[in-house]
């Protein structure tokens, strides 16, 4: 896909902890695929403590987003060919 600064993106929690954005994936999305360290989704390598949690709902991707200074994020972003790939991680 690309940057995300260039996709079209919603802030679901904002600069929340590892464990914060974890919990709120488990909590509001049924469909979760849990990837390690370093993987990479939609261009971007994904930092954090494990587990990292990725939900899934409709054509949608939901992730914890850490940007150095800034602090970790939830993130929705639409991403169909991304989908896929997840589940094929189950």
């Amino acid at each position: 896909m690309g940057c995300l600064e260039e996709m079209k993106y919603e802030v679901l929690l904002s600069q929340c902890s590892f464990k914060e954005a974890r919990e709120y994936i488990k909590k509001n999305f049924n469909e979760i695929v849990e990837v390690p360290p370093g993987y990479r989704l939609l261009n971007v390598h994904l930092i954090g403590v494990p587990p990292l949690l990725i939900g899934i709902d409709g054509d949608r991707v939901i992730f914890p987003y850490t940007k150095p200074c800034y602090g970790t994020f939830v993130l929705q972003v639409e991403a169909l060919d991304e989908i896929g790939r997840l589940r094929s991680k189950r």
